[in-house]
C-alpha cells in the first residue's frame, strides 16, 4: 500500500478505464474504477447478465519446491493437502492468537507447489508473514511473489460461462465449482478459475501482466452487448448482499475466523499458525459474533455505525443499499447469544433506527454456489 503522498499505483488496464469513462478513485493504493456508468445499473447487469471486473491489484504469492505444502499448511486455516491439483481452497492466514493476518485464495498448482492470491492491501504483509513464518519453520520452500507480473479479471454472472465458452476449443469441459485449469482463451495463456466473488456464477482469470490487456478485449468483444466492465463500487454491494467478507471490515488481526463465521473454513483437527487458540475459542465459545442486519427503510448503516443490543453495543463492518434484494442490509459484530430474528438498533447520526437481525447470505442465486469465497 503506498505511503502518505506516495503516487497511486494502475493496473495494466489503466488506459483502458479512461477511454471507458470510468470513475476512478485511491483503493489500497491504486486508482481503481469505482463505476464506469452507475453503481446500480452494474450491479443490476451482473445479475441479469455479466460483469468484467478488473482486479490486477490483488497479489499473488507462489510457495514452491520442497516443503511447500508443510509451509502452506503451516500458514493457511484449511487444509491443503486434501486439495489436489486443479483444487482451490479458501481460507485465512492466522497469527498464533488466531487473529486474521488475511483471507486468501489457494490454488494447488502441483504436487509441491500452491499458488496464494491475496488482498491488495495486505500484499507486503502477507509477503512479510511468509518469510518469517518459513523462518521460523526452517522450512526449504520458495516464496515467490508474483504480484507485478500477474494481471487477474473477474468475469461474474449468468453469461459468464457462455462468454468464455466462446473463446475456447469447441467442447472444451467447464470447471466445476472451486477448481481451476491452465488453459488459454484464444491466444492468451490463462489460469481459469471458477470462482467469484459476487453470489454469482463466473471465472476469476489469471494472465501475465502484459497480456491482461489483450484479454480484456477478447472478453468485451465475446460478450457483446450481455457483458459491461464494472467497478468497485458495484463489486462492494454484490459481495455485501452475497455476506462475502472483506478484509479490514469483516476480517482483521482483532477478529478470528470462528466469530466471523468462517468455522467450515479453518481445520482445527490439524497443526498451523493460531490453532491452539481457535481450538480454545470453539471450545469456550466465541464472545461475538458477525451477523446480517435487515433495516426499516432506506437509510444505510455504514461501517463504524454502533449496534445497540439488550446484551451491549455491536459495530457495523459492512452496509449498503441491496439493489438486488431492494433492501437497507449491513454485516456487524454483536453480542454471543442473540438470535435470528431479533429487533436491535443502528446509530445513524444519533438516531436510533430500528433493524432486524437475519441469516445470510441476504441473496443467494437459485443455483448453488458451495462454499463462497
Amino acid at each position: 500500500m503506498s505511503g502518505a503522498g506516495a503516487p497511486l499505483a494502475r493496473t495494466p488496464l489503466f488506459s483502458r478505464h479512461v477511454a471507458a469513462g470510468a470513475k476512478l478513485v485511491p483503493f489500497a493504493g491504486w486508482e481503481m474504477p469505482v463505476s464506469y456508468t452507475s453503481i446500480l445499473d452494474e450491479h443490476r447487469h451482473v445479475r441479469a447478465s455479466a460483469g468484467l471486473f478488473d482486479v490486477s491489484h490483488m497479489g499473488e504469492l507462489r510457495v514452491r519446491g520442497p516443503g511447500a505444502l508443510e509451509l502452506a499448511q503451516e500458514l493457511f486455516t484449511n487444509d491443503v493437502s486434501a486439495a489436489p491439483v486443479g483444487r482451490v481452497r479458501y481460507g485465512m492466514l492466522c497469527l498464533p492468537d488466531g487473529g486474521v493476518v488475511d483471507d486468501v485464495t489457494l490454488y494447488r498448482t502441483g504436487p509441491e507447489e500452491v499458488l496464494f492470491c491475496v488482498n491488495a492491501s495486505n500484499v507486503a504483509a502477507d509477503r512479510d508473514w511468509f518469510h518469517e513464518t518459513r523462518a521460523r519453520t526452517k522450512s526449504r520452500a520458495e516464496i515467490a511473489d508474483e504480484s507485478e507480473a500477474t494481471g487477474l479479471l473477474a468475469l461474474q454472472g449468468p453469461a459468464a460461462l457462455g462468454i468464455v465458452a466462446k473463446l475456447r476449443p469447441a467442447g472444451a469441459p467447464v470447471p466445476k465449482l472451486w477448481h481451476f485449469e491452465a488453459t488459454r482463451l484464444a491466444d492468451v495463456p490463462v489460469l481459469l478459475s471458477r470462482t467469484g466473488y459476487t453470489g454469482e456464477d463466473g471465472y476469476e482469470i489469471f494472465a501475465e501482466a502484459p497480456r491482461i490487456g489483450a484479454l480484456w478485449d477478447l472478453l468485451r468483444e465475446a460478450g457483446g452487448t450481455a457483458l459491461v466492465p464494472v467497478g468497485l463500487g458495484a463489486r462492494d454491494t454484490l459481495r455485501t448482499e452475497a455476506a462475502y467478507a472483506l478484509y479490514g471490515h469483516e476480517l482483521d488481526r482483532a477478529h478470528d475466523p470462528l466469530e466471523a463465521g468462517l468455522a467450515r473454513f479453518v481445520a482445527l483437527e490439524r497443526p498451523f499458525c493460531g490453532a491452539a487458540a481457535l481450538r480454545a475459542r470453539a471450545a469456550a465459545g466465541p464472545t461475538r459474533r458477525l451477523v446480517g442486519l435487515v433495516l426499516e427503510g432506506r437509510q444505510v448503516a455504514r461501517p463504524g455505525t454502533r449496534i445497540a443490543t439488550d446484551r451491549g453495543d455491536g459495530i457495523v463492518t459492512s452496509g449498503t443499499f441491496g439493489p438486488t434484494v431492494d433492501r437497507s442490509i449491513a454485516l456487524g459484530y454483536v453480542p454471543a447469544g442473540l438470535a435470528t430474528g431479533a429487533h436491535l438498533h443502528v446509530d445513524v447520526r444519533g438516531k436510533l433506527l430500528p433493524c432486524q437481525l437475519v441469516e445470510t447470505p441476504f441473496y443467494r442465486r437459485k443455483r448453488p454456489l458451495g462454499k463462497g469465497r
